[in-house]
Order: C-alpha cells, then sequence, then structure tokens
C-alpha cells in the first residue's frame, strides 16, 4: 500500500532559505510546494489546500500576516508563522490571526522537524475524529462538542476551530470543573517540547474566547486562574466573571 505524502506548502522571498527549507522538509518525505509571496500561496491553498503551511512574515505584494488572516476566513490548514529573532509582537500577532505555531530565525533543521511534526500530530488528531476517555458528546450551556465529529456547536450554530483550538476546548470541556494547569495543557495540547511557551497558550484560549463566549472580555465558560491555569465551568452562569 501507498502512503500518500504530505504536501507543506512554504512561503518566503527568500530563495534561499526557501530551497533549504524544501530539501529538509523532502528529506523527511514530505510533497514540498512554494511561493515567492503571500498572494502566490493564497491562491495555491484556495485552489488546493495543502496538509500545512509555513509563511514567513515579511513578504512582498502581501505579508505572512494579512495571508494568515485572509485564510483563517476559508480554511482551517495548519499554519506556521516565520519570524525574525526577538520579535514577539510578531507572535503574538500571528497567533492572534489563527496561526498554530511560529519558527523564530534563524532556526535549525531540527527545530524545523520537530514544529511541523508537532503541528501536524496535532491536526491529525483532530482529523481522526478521535472520541475522548469514551466519551462522544458533551453540552455544557450553549457550547455541544462532538468529539467524534470534532464538531462544536455554540447556539446550535456550528464553529469553525482550528486543531489548536478544538484540542483545547475538548480538553477543557472534558475536564470540566477542574483547574488545569498551565503546563497541563502545554504538554497535552502542544506537547512537551512546549512545556514554558504559555504565551502560546494565553493566545489561543483569548482566540478561542472569542469565539465561544458570549462576551469574551467576561468570559462565562473558560476561567483564568492566575498563576495556575484555566477551568471550564461546569454550571456557567451567564456573563459571569
Amino acid at each position: 500500500m501507498v502512503v500518500k505524502k504530505q504536501t507543506i506548502l512554504v512561503a518566503d522571498d527568500d530563495p534561499q532559505l526557501l530551497r533549504l527549507v524544501t530539501r529538509s522538509l523532502e528529506l523527511e518525505k514530505f510533497h514540498v510546494l512554494n511561493a515567492k509571496d503571500g498572494e502566490e500561496a493564497l491562491a495555491m491553498i484556495e485552489a488546493d489546500p495543502p496538509d500545512l503551511v509555513l509563511l514567513d512574515v515579511m513578504m512582498p505584494h502581501m505579508d505572512g500576516f494579512t495571508t494568515c488572516q485572509k485564510v483563517r476566513e476559508f480554511s482551517q490548514v495548519p499554519i506556521i508563522i516565520i519570524t525574525a529573532r526577538g520579535r514577539d509582537d510578531d507572535k503574538v500577532k500571528g497567533l492572534n490571526l489563527g496561526a498554530d505555531d511560529y519558527l523564530t530565525k534563524p532556526f535549525s533543521i531540527d527545530e524545523l522537524g520537530a514544529r511541523v511534526r508537532a503541528v501536524l500530530r496535532r491536526s491529525q488528531w483532530v482529523a481522526s475524529g478521535q472520541a475522548l476517555a469514551g466519551q462522544t458528546k458533551r453540552t455544557i450551556g450553549d457550547i455541544s462538542i462532538d468529539f467524534e465529529q470534532c464538531l462544536v456547536t455554540v447556539h446550535n450554530e456550528e464553529v469553525p476551530l482550528t486543531p489548536t483550538e478544538y484540542r483545547i476546548l475538548a480538553y477543557l470541556m472534558q475536564n470540566a470543573g477542574r483547574v488545569l494547569t498551565q503546563d497541563l495543557l502545554l504538554e497535552h495540547i502542544w506537547g512537551q517540547e512546549y512545556m514554558g511557551e504559555s504565551h502560546m497558550l494565553q493566545v489561543s484560549v483569548n482566540r478561542l474566547r472569542r469565539k465561544i463566549e458570549p462576551d469574551p472580555a467576561h468570559p462565562t465558560y473558560i476561567h483564568t486562574k492566575i498563576g495556575i491555569g484555566y477551568q471550564f465551568s461546569a454550571s456557567p452562569k451567564s456573563h459571569s466573571a
């Protein structure tokens, strides 16, 4: 049986980096497509969505942020943004726009491979439609989650979530009423290699709140336990703090 290669689209206007990343991913048995700017990447994603997109932030015609934002208008394809060293604001902005992860230049080939595999692993977990701990569905307040279909509805309306957002919500709802520490969430959602990257969790939770909460500034469902982690309310009250 021939296993279909996973396709990764790499968008970067630096020909040297593009060749290096492409060759490295091909050696790991991925099928790699190239785009020289955001406009070309967007057109390729619209025509035939890949399994993963690597987006450089600084590109001509359409930068990585704009491309990521436009992609999220029609697709939940996993996205890793590539940023310059020390630009933490770029990382947060990219995550807020819907990116699943980031790479900081200069990065090693090992780091590239690890980040790509981690994001694809999370995506595949969602795509496989695995039920959690024998549960198939759960409803809390106005939010329902179908673990087999990986489907989330709020007020009976489907809410599109990225693989990362879905995994956060699924794990929180499975453990409704329990306080889950940041380290526990990072390890479960992202993996041990992401321990300590609390800003990724915070940005992702805030993005999730904007999709499911009646008032994201005053959460009804996902509550922050300062210095500890997060708790999904088992008995939500409308517009509670």
